[in-house]
């Protein structure tokens, strides 16, 4: 591991002088806003659901960090700092539950076509680690994504602008759930970026399916989740939290009541995404981007990291922005824009019958 010369506090300063000043937002390009990175989408529409693969064809060095009590993940044990491999070849967030990670397998079939892969003598096989969500609850939950959705996600990517909102692997997403599925909204895929004056670039995708609700960090309110029993606000899972009421089962439930909610069981949630940057970083140093990401999700996500969420977090270095780069800075703004892509997911997704968005609320 490299110790960068940057005291903890000058990587503060640098940070907070960035967002004041001379940071720059990236476009609206969201996670393709780092050079060498690709996003496609699958969606099912049926029901729906998706996967959205992120490809990194030249090789980033990749890290993660897996924070939930009921994850699903693959490959997740390879990017341990003191295993061999060093590079990723993409990345495969998806739906379904764990049936979703049978996408990975179309992604390392389209990479093999291209002949991208961890040189094995034998074989070039294609590094693809991948987390899913559960949406299982949302439509039919036979339909679910598969290894053609894999493969066709990654035929669709592109390196423009980030697709966001009910697509790929948010297409199913919801969140708010601390009042049960009946109050809940939707949420989606959201991305965002910001790039320094030096050429930094740090950017983030996720899928937000959390239990908790959305929180814009910039003002403190909520901007989607458990709704009041009427449906036309918001009941604020922190309030709840501090009552006492979440978790609390409802009583009627049991008797079968109209109306009465069960509260949400593991493996029933749970916020996937990806930090980016042109940075060159080593794969301990990704690793601890990954867990400084989320304190976005802890920004911006409340209740999170709960039993029921698997919530987890990959980290990729492309490397093409010369010099040693800053783990310490790259960690900080990962967190910013995790929280703000979060916001995006919400913001950006459309509502379902009885799963409305944020935007229908605002009507």
């Amino acid at each position: 591991m490299r110790i960068t010369s940057h005291p903890a506090v000058l990587v503060l300063a640098a940070v907070l002088a960035g967002r004041a000043s001379s940071a720059q937002p990236a476009g609206t390009k969201g996670l393709t806003a780092v050079t060498g990175i690709k996003v496609g989408h699958h969606t099912l529409t049926e029901r729906p659901t998706g996967c959205t693969v992120i490809l990194t064809e030249a090789g980033a060095v990749a890290g993660v960090d897996v924070r939930g009590g009921a994850p699903g993940t693959r490959e997740t044990d390879l990017l341990d700092p003191v295993n061999m491999v060093q590079k990723v070849h993409a990345i495969v967030l998806a739906g379904g539950s764990a049936f979703g990670l049978d996408a990975a397998g179309g992604v390392m079939r389209y990479l093999e076509e291209k002949g991208v892969g961890f040189d094995a003598f034998v074989a070039k096989v294609p590094i693809v680690p991948a987390a899913i969500l559960f949406d299982l609850g949302v439509g039919n939950p036979k339909i679910r994504p598969t290894a053609e959705c894999g493969y066709s996600a990654a035929q669709a990517a592109t390196d423009g602008p980030v697709a966001e909102g009910s697509v790929g692997a948010g297409a199913g997403a919801t969140v708010g759930k601390t009042g049960g599925p009946a109050r809940s909204m939707k949420a989606g895929i959201g991305s965002a970026a910001i790039a320094l004056p030096s050429g930094l670039v740090v950017a983030a995708l996720v899928a937000v399916n959390a239990v908790g609700d959305i929180i814009d960090p910039a003002t403190g309110r909520v901007v989607a989740g458990v709704r009041n029993a009427d449906g036309k606000g918001f009941a604020d899972a922190r309030v709840l939290v501090r009552s006492g009421a979440l978790g609390r089962r409802d009583p009627d439930f049991d008797r079968k009541k109209p109306g009465a909610e069960a509260t949400p069981r593991p493996g029933e949630n749970t916020t996937i995404g990806v930090i980016a940057t042109n940075a060159v970083l080593t794969k301990v140093e990704a690793t601890k981007v990954a867990q400084m990401a989320h304190d976005g999700y802890a920004r911006a996500i409340s209740p999170v990291h709960t039993p029921g969420d698997g919530d987890t977090i990959f980290a990729l270095a492309t490397g093409t922005l010369a010099g040693e780069g800053n783990a310490g800075l790259v960690g900080a703004l990962a967190a910013e824009v995790m929280a703000d892509a979060i916001v995006r997911a919400a913001t950006q997704a459309t509502g379902l019958p009885g799963i409305p968005a944020a935007r229908d609320l605002q009507r």
